[in-house]
């Protein structure tokens, strides 16, 4: 789970990184600018660190659903062999998830403008300044990770089917309560990371407008990457205490 979580770690300061600072400094500078070359190598590297969070996320759903319900074959399922190809299996993924991606939205022609209406470069707004006919090699890159997501989804749902079967199984409350607390910061993390990004490329098109595609493309690339470390953190029982001191020293001042 460490490995996993270090993991996760990276990919959450990659995704940071990617957009965070060039959105200070064009706020610093007054500015609104980003080169052909910029914007591209940002929409690859976000889509990247996205694509691993994603799929390493999915991965740790294995490792929840093995601790739980294959407890005595845990160490042969996930040895540091298993964990170490898994986890080199879900970047080299989304590796080539954003590069099929990139390539495919920065080779079609760009004929209406150059303003994409977000404080960062990523597929979407690309594609909205694309004039080109080749709606099926579009369509088909489309498909393709859609279909790739969907069965990762379906894999962690039928997961957790069983993890909740397995563990209501469990004769003592105590031992039930163990269990879920294992899982409650993965599935959170989770819950955040799927709710805000489904949310933000799936909403209805009435409701959108370029004020609110704003607020929730800083919503699913900032706030999940940010409370990811917060959330695993919680079950540290000094990090817990210490918030719990803080809380009630504001509650008292104010």
């Amino acid at each position: 789970m460490f490995f996993f979580l270090l993991n996760l770690a990276l990919t959450d300061l990659g995704s940071i990184c990617t957009t965070v600072p060039k959105a200070m400094h064009n706020s610093l500078w007054d500015t609104r600018t980003i080169s052909y070359t910029g914007c591209a190598t940002q929409a690859f590297f976000f889509l990247f660190f996205i694509s691993a969070e994603y799929f390493i996320l999915t991965i740790m759903c294995y490792d929840r659903f093995v601790s739980i319900c294959k407890p005595l074959h845990y160490r042969t399922l996930l040895g540091s062999r298993a964990c170490a190809h898994m986890t080199a299996a879900a970047w080299a993924s989304a590796f080539l998830t954003a590069l099929l991606f990139t390539a495919n939205a920065f080779s079609l022609p760009l004929c209406h403008g150059n303003a994409l209406g977000q404080f960062f470069c990523e597929i979407p707004p690309v594609l909205k300044l694309s004039c080109s006919k080749s709606y099926f090699r579009e369509v088909g890159v489309i498909v393709f990770s859609a279909c790739f997501s969907f069965s990762c989804f379906v894999f962690i749902v039928f997961s957790y089917v069983q993890i909740f079967r397995a563990v209501l199984r469990i004769p003592s409350e105590q031992g039930r309560h163990k269990a879920f607390s294992t899982c409650f910061p993965h599935l959170a993390v989770l819950s955040l990371f799927l709710s805000t990004g489904m949310f933000a490329y799936l909403k209805p098109p009435s409701i959108s407008s370029p004020s609110l595609d704003l607020s929730l493309s800083a919503l699913y690339s900032v706030v999940p990457p940010a409370l990811n470390p917060l959330i695993y953190s919680l079950r540290n029982q000094e990090l817990k205490a210490a918030a719990w001191r803080l809380m009630t020293g504001w509650f008292w001042k104010h």
